[in-house]
């Protein structure tokens, strides 16, 4: 299917967009499980990283009577770390809490503030009932905060105070512990696997995947290409479409070096169709294959997607974007005990889309992003905090490019709505049939801040561009 597109879409619509074509550790806490030393290094890894983990202590043992519990970490000199976030032993019990956690940079004295990390992450996850979900490795765990190169850190953690008349007591999750996660060194660029055919890290607005930063240059290229892209596909490409299996496993060996199943049919060519932006696979980015379990799990056809927000903070460049993907992965895997990293897709602020979960792009991957909603859906994540800063307009355009050649893969119009049946979560029943749109934010299916307001705003202009981006 890569060379296809690599001829056709770099005829039709090269305007368009540029084309590329062992098990985690267990948790502490509970019997019969092994909770493995502080400090879980990876060796033979491609792109080696490791993972620090420290207990958190009561900071005031002696409180009054009534006074909210503070756990936390005095200042500590620790081996470098580049994101961080704060677990406990059962995935069932949500943080009722502030989280705040200051570093130091590097080889540097100097301290940072302060900084809140999201505590809100129990939407985010495998189903309950899928055995991912069910699995004693599950943690509970905030969202992960990126700070950069740093070899100190300090953690405080309140617990909140239950709303006047409410009967609440004040508690924190039992086994919380702060985890550092260094995502290892950068993959050099013999790692970048054939469809990803340059650079993909920095990139400037004139390089985005349609050659401009709006709806309108979306809609003039493929006003100028997509006649001839539609013709093509319908001539080079047959009608059949993959399988749609229930929570089916892939042998391992069935799956090429991209990421992507061997053997499976191509998707099909559609009446409305998008051109496949280019997309950084998973060995582009350094994924060390090891960490996540064998096989991947699929669902059904993909009838949705959710768009999220990482929480993970915006103060990251473009070059360090795989970095950080590399340590969102790790601590989905080997912190919270997921069998892979949670997103089927992240984007970056320069419009980069990188390859979430392994098992092909144009597979219905089983995700773990939204709780509830995982099965025929696909999860995007946005790299970055937009709660109080607007996404920018690269990423947002890089939504729509993937949302209109995902959803387009089974002919789906990104403007329309459909039925999902809820796997359980706190705004709908398990069972419950539920209408979304196409194109949902996370707390369309879960009540959550995610993806922030300021992208959730942004998901009209995205339906429309991806709309058209599809011919319609």
């Amino acid at each position: 299917m890569r060379g296809y597109f690599a001829s056709s879409i770099g005829v039709a619509c090269a305007t368009v967009l540029a084309l590329s074509a062992p098990l985690p550790a267990a948790a502490a806490g509970r019997p019969g499980v092994h909770r493995p030393p502080a400090t879980r290094p990876v060796t033979g890894a491609t792109v080696p990283g490791s993972t620090q983990s420290f207990p958190l202590v009561p900071l005031n043992p002696d409180r009054a009577a009534g006074t909210a519990p503070e756990m936390g970490l005095a200042p500590q000199s620790v081996r470098s770390f580049s994101l961080v976030g704060v677990v406990w032993d059962d995935p069932a019990t949500e943080l009722h809490g502030h989280v705040q956690i200051r570093t130091r940079a590097s080889g540097a004295d100097r301290w940072s503030a302060w900084q809140d990390v999201e505590t809100h992450n129990h939407g985010h996850g495998p189903d309950p009932a899928s055995d991912e979900g069910s699995s004693s490795r599950m943690r509970g765990s905030t969202a992960p905060l990126w700070v950069g190169d740093s070899d100190g850190v300090e953690v405080r953690v309140r617990a909140e105070a239950d709303q006047v008349g409410g009967t609440r007591t004040p508690t924190l999750p039992d086994g919380l512990r702060v985890e550092l996660v260094d995502p290892g060194a950068e993959p050099g660029q013999g790692a970048l696997a054939p469809s990803s055919q340059a650079d993909p890290v920095q990139r400037s607005d004139e390089d985005l995947p349609y050659g401009g930063t709006g709806a309108d240059a979306i809609a003039s290229a493929v006003e100028a290409g997509l006649a001839s892209l539609n013709a093509s596909m319908n001539a080079s490409m047959n009608a059949s479409m993959f399988p749609a299996p229930s929570d089916e496993t892939t042998n391992e060996a069935d799956v090429d070096q991209a990421g992507e199943v061997r053997g499976g049919p191509s998707a099909a060519a559609k009446p409305f169709a998008a051109p496949r932006p280019r997309i950084v696979t998973r060995s582009g980015w350094g994924a060390d294959e090891s960490l996540r379990e064998s096989g991947f799990v699929y669902t059904g056809s993909v009838k949705a997607a959710f768009v999220h927000h990482t929480a993970s903070g915006n103060n990251y460049t473009c070059a360090q974007a795989p970095s950080v993907i590399r340590g969102i992965y790790r601590y989905h895997v080997v912190s919270s005990g997921w069998r892979d990293i949670g997103y089927n897709f992240l984007i970056d602020k320069c419009g980069n889309i990188y390859e979430g979960r392994a098992g092909g792009v144009d597979k219905p991957v089983m995700g773990a992003h939204t709780l509830g909603f995982n099965t025929n859906t696909t999860g995007i994540a946005v790299l970055g905090s937009f709660t109080s800063t607007a996404p920018s307009a690269a990423a947002v355009n890089s939504v729509a490019a993937l949302t209109a050649w995902k959803l387009g893969l089974t002919g789906i119009d990104p403007r329309g709505t459909t039925y999902l049946t809820s796997g359980g979560g706190n705004l709908y029943p398990k069972g419950a049939n539920v209408r979304l749109n196409v194109i949902s934010g996370h707390r369309d299916g879960f009540a959550t801040e995610c993806p922030g307001k300021l992208l959730y705003g942004k998901l009209g202009s995205i339906r429309t561009a991806a709309a058209r981006l599809q011919g319609r």
